[in-house]
């Protein structure tokens, strides 16, 4: 077998959960992996081989998602449509707290949880993400530190609607 094939197929798992995690349902994301594979291989004379083939492979996810957002908008998958209980033999207080950090994860806005997911998921380094989302590595950790902050807000209870008595001024 080709050994760039036989890379691409090393990256399938791990391009399979961040597509998964990404856009929330499986058939979804089963179609956005066949995208980016199919993407990736035609394009493939194009990766010079360096840096990590996976980072390259995010960012063609990445700019595969965006086409895919800008013809449609993104069908959301109701709570309702989740498992209703947890697996046999586990625990239920660590479900519902994987269940509740799933929804806070879906509920940030798509730049913040695209980074989040490949800092913490996928472990991709930060100029790695920088490079998969085409965008500066303070970029990275901006959106990385927004998105921890708000999960950490959500987590303590906080609300997205601004505070009762606080206004918007202008500053000149």
């Amino acid at each position: 077998m080709d050994p760039r094939a036989q890379a691409l197929l090393a990256c399938l798992p791990r391009l399979r959960r961040y597509a998964r995690a990404l856009v929330g349902d499986a058939a979804q994301a089963d179609d956005l992996v066949q995208d980016t594979l199919e993407r990736a291989w035609t394009r493939l004379h194009q990766w010079r081989g360096e840096g990590e083939l996976r980072a390259w492979l995010f960012g063609i996810m990445h700019n595969v998602r965006v086409d895919q957002l800008r013809r449609a908008p993104a069908a959301v998958v109701p709570l309702e449509e989740a498992p209703a209980e947890p697996a046999q033999g586990g625990d239920p207080a660590r479900w519902l707290e994987w269940q509740d950090l799933e929804a806070a994860v879906a509920r940030l806005p798509d730049e913040q949880r695209e980074v989040l997911l490949l800092v913490c998921v996928e472990e991709l380094r930060y100029e790695e993400v920088a490079q998969a989302l085409g965008v500066p590595v303070g970029t990275v950790m901006s959106r990385l530190a927004r998105a921890r902050e708000k999960l950490r807000a959500w987590r303590n209870g906080a609300r997205d609607e601004p505070r009762a008595g606080t206004s918007l001024r202008v500053v000149k």
